[in-house]
């Protein structure tokens, strides 16, 4: 971004998180993207910029055409799945405040449950790149599979338990319980259910430790902050997009990494953000953390600084993540009480605490940072 802090995110969408839609992909695209449309005031007529990923299957002249966009200045797609899901907003502000659009919107829809499970052998075998043919030949078929084989050291070195795992879990659950977009909305979750879940990955990950597979679809519109400021609603400003991505890393199989203890690209990601805003880990009301399965939330709580190296179970268990703790964490349910789009949903919540509308609110929300292991965007209401 060549002026961080310039441009804004003025419109939230989103469609039922189910697990039988009952409707194609592109139709939840264009639930999302008109919802969101709607809610910055604007008409498709306006939207000149179209963003997702490179794994969402929408064509973009096919989602021009449903929305009755008359004319599109930038069209662009981000490597990667989740792993790039937050670098759309960092590719949307670089849009806007280039001049090269005026409202651009961020989409990611699927039928994930229904038509395609990503967590299925099967529907994995094709994705990550090269990497795929000799990690499925040493049985890592699955993302759990893989996702357990990186984050056991961290667990034996700092010696996490299943049952540390299970109260993040929880503390998920009881957010989802109380919001009604939520799945597992009025279904809150104890540690001793937590604990009798099937195996996925034994020891590391129980049924419970894993993200959703959902139908569904979120979408954003990114415009300038000038905008924003003359729309009559919340300013919702991006203070910060980066992405970090070291050399010798991989997207999903990154288990060769030197010290399989931390986070480094999270680390370095961190270090960025904090760089860009001159803000710190104290300064942030709400974090939005990419919990495709349950150790992630710990390994980023500490490479972000929220709290020192091999203490974030500690700081989980004292209820520091919950509400009224230091740092309120995944307050819609995350992707493992919520829904799984890609993480987007994520970044709806945090759209939603800054305006002050969430379903947990957090008193006086200002600040919010939505992060997964490569890129992270922070967030200021004004």
């Amino acid at each position: 971004m060549t002026k961080p802090g310039t441009s804004a995110i003025t419109g939230i969408g989103q469609t039922a998180y189910s697990k039988q839609s009952g409707k194609t992909v592109l139709a939840l695209c264009v639930e999302a993207g008109m919802a969101a449309i709607g809610d910055a005031g604007l008409e498709p007529a306006d939207i000149d910029g179209l963003i997702s990923f490179t794994f969402d299957t929408n064509d973009e002249l096919e989602l021009q055409q449903a929305l009755g966009i008359p004319d599109l200045n930038w069209v662009g797609r981000l490597p990667f799945g989740g792993a790039g899901a937050f670098a759309t907003f960092q590719m949307a502000a670089a849009a806007v405040e280039s001049g090269a659009a005026n409202h651009v919107l961020i989409y990611r829809s699927f039928n994930e449950r229904s038509e395609s499970r990503f967590g299925q052998p099967n529907a994995f075998a094709w994705m990550y790149g090269e990497g795929r043919d000799l990690n499925r030949s040493y049985g890592l078929s699955t993302p759990a599979q893989a996702y357990a084989l990186q984050c056991r050291p961290y667990l034996d070195r700092f010696g996490v338990t299943s049952a540390d795992l299970g109260r993040y879990v929880v503390q998920a659950r009881a957010y989802a319980a109380t919001n009604p977009q939520a799945w597992f909305y009025q279904r809150p979750l104890s540690l001793d259910e937590h604990q009798a879940s099937r195996w996925i990955v034994e020891p590391v990950l129980r049924l419970l430790d894993c993200c959703q597979e959902s139908d569904g679809g979120a979408a954003f519109v990114v415009s300038r902050l000038n905008h924003a400021r003359t729309s009559g609603r919340p300013v919702i400003r991006i203070l910060a997009a980066e992405q970090s991505w070291l050399r010798g890393a991989g997207i999903l199989y990154d288990h060769q990494r030197e010290d399989l203890t931390r986070l480094d690209s999270t680390e370095r990601l961190a270090a960025k953000v904090w760089a860009r805003t001159g803000l710190s880990p104290r300064e942030v009301d709400v974090m939005m953390i990419y919990d495709a399965f349950s150790p992630n939330v710990l390994m980023k709580l500490e490479a972000f600084g929220f709290c020192g190296h091999g203490e974030a179970k500690e700081l989980i268990a004292s209820g520091g993540i919950g509400p009224g703790g230091t740092i309120p964490v995944n307050t819609n349910g995350g992707l493992l009480g919520e829904g799984y789009i890609h993480g987007m949903n994520n970044a709806i919540e945090a759209v939603r605490q800054l305006r002050g509308t969430a379903p947990n609110q957090i008193a006086g929300a200002g600040i919010a940072l939505v992060a997964n292991t490569n890129c992270a965007v922070l967030l200021a209401r004004e």
